[in-house]
């Protein structure tokens, strides 16, 4: 699998009808800027061929042509025929031959752009230190996929949603072997982009679009893939024509992930999706928000930080009990706050409920005077998305700095990984997690934290009990000990 980046300042776009999809960040480029800025925001060293490793494959990284004038960046996914045939989510029928030929190395595939989320996180952000105007500027860029598959009746579907975000799109039917044009054309095409388009908005829509061209994710899709979404879909997939379509093949087609994606943009986080699924037992993320109510409800907890908020799924229902008098809910992303003031409805809110409720931008790795003298904080599905050398300045932070009476931690249980059968052998349940722990190192983590922070810490199961591997989410509840 393959995907070439092309950075060319002198691009002529004007005769194509290219527009940029963020209009406002079409800042003025530096005069002196030339092409090669483009290995600057990658992050790449273009005299280096650089390879990593990654539970999709190898992922490598070069640099076919490096001018002032024109600067190509070339990301190569070399994935293993092997391992995907002992893959459990492309096996299908035992007597077939599917999982033994089919397209997984070769065609763009949601493979593929957990690869591009591998290398090129950082320039997904859009912030860079050498080059700050040019992360953020609409610039000229051509994007070239190889191969892309087109199945069933909508065989338009790449072109509709590339030039929904305002690319040109241009494609080349591949013949299903060149050798016999008799044959006739294949279901793949080779597509190129071209469009004036902040880089890290262009990263992030391959980030997202290749999964919902790929239809079939490599990976176990979960509720964390909603706040996935929404970070990836920032600035510019509120705006697109074909939205829903996105949300719901990214997603699957799961009704309740796709309800709690539409929490960004409506104001309810109960839908009718979520009391169908109820019907069949709630689902982990219901079950794992009530869990911590009802922790914090024993914990006697009236003031509550919400750390790592997201669009606002645990603040609703914080807000919902009127018990707790003071709720806070603090994100790194400003978008994700946004999402939680309309889930909440804070615009319509009564003078007493906006006291009550304060979103705040923060990060939990960072000491905020703002969280002190709170009774608890809460970190929900938040501590597997820090860096594992991070961990330290949250422990600071959380327990140190912030210091509340109480702390909830919940995290998944990679033990539990064994029990889903989507989900490939030592693959994490997200693509963003950067660690999941087993219930021995949460408990080695916690007890450790507890000891060092003069807390006592209890361990507790959320969601099936499995006798082997345990239940799929892992809560840590720690309580502040009276110092001597």
């Amino acid at each position: 699998m393959l995907v070439t980046v092309t950075y060319e300042p002198q691009l002529e776009l004007a005769a194509t009808g290219a527009k940029s999809v963020n209009a406002e960040q079409a800042v003025s480029i530096p005069s002196n800027t030339d092409a090669t800025a483009l290995s600057y925001l990658l992050r790449k060293h273009p005299e280096r061929v650089q390879k990593f490793n990654a539970p999709v494959g190898d992922i490598h990284v070069f640099y076919p042509e490096v001018t002032p004038e024109r600067c190509t960046v070339a990301m190569l996914l070399e994935a293993d025929p092997v391992g995907l045939a002992r893959n459990k989510r492309f096996r299908g029928d035992a007597m077939s031959l599917g999982h033994y030929v089919n397209d997984r190395p070769y065609a763009a595939s949601s493979m593929l752009a957990v690869a591009i989320g591998t290398v090129f996180r950082s320039a997904m952000n859009g912030q860079n230190e050498e080059f700050p105007e040019l992360a953020v500027a609409a610039i000229p860029l051509q994007v070239e996929i190889p191969a892309v598959s087109a199945v069933g009746t909508q065989t338009d579907l790449a072109r509709t949603l590339f030039e929904g975000c305002g690319w040109e799109y241009t494609e080349e039917v591949l013949p299903l072997d060149p050798n016999y044009p008799e044959w006739g054309p294949s279901r793949y095409r080779s597509i190129t982009l071209r469009g004036l388009i902040p880089l890290s908005i262009a990263l992030r829509q391959l980030y997202v679009l290749l999964p919902v061209l790929d239809d079939s994710k490599h990976y176990w899709v979960g509720d964390a893939e909603v706040d996935k979404l929404t970070r990836a879909g920032e600035g510019w997939l509120a705006e697109h024509p074909n939205r829903e379509l996105i949300t719901r093949r990214y997603l699957l087609n799961q009704r309740d992930l796709v309800a709690q994606s539409e929490v960004a943009n409506e104001s309810s986080i109960i839908t009718a999706a979520d009391s169908q699924a109820a019907k069949q037992g709630p689902p982990l993320r219901i079950q794992r928000a009530e869990a911590v109510l009802e922790t914090l409800r024993e914990a006697r907890a009236h003031t509550v930080i919400d750390m790592g908020c997201g669009p606002g799924a645990l603040l609703t229902r914080l807000a919902a009990d009127r018990s707790f008098t003071k709720i806070l809910g603090s994100d790194v992303s400003a978008r994700s706050l946004e999402q939680a003031a309309k889930a909440l409805n804070l615009d319509r809110a009564s003078d007493a409920d906006r006291e009550r409720i304060e979103l705040v931008h923060g990060s939990v790795v960072y000491r905020d005077e703002r969280l002190r003298g709170f009774d608890a904080m809460v970190l929900m599905e938040v501590i597997e998305h820090v860096d594992p050398s991070r961990l330290d300045a949250l422990e600071d932070a959380v327990f140190a700095c912030a210091r509340p009476t109480s702390v909830i931690v919940t995290t998944p249980n990679v033990e539990y990984n064994n029990l889903y059968p989507d989900l490939a052998h030592g693959s994490a349940r997200h693509d963003d997690h950067r660690f999941e722990w087993t219930r021995a190192e949460f408990r080695d983590w916690a007890e450790t934290v507890a000891e060092r922070q003069n807390y006592v810490v209890e361990l507790r199961a959320v969601g099936p009990d499995d006798s082997s591997y345990g239940s799929p989410t892992q809560l840590a509840l720690f309580r502040r000990e009276a110092r001597a």
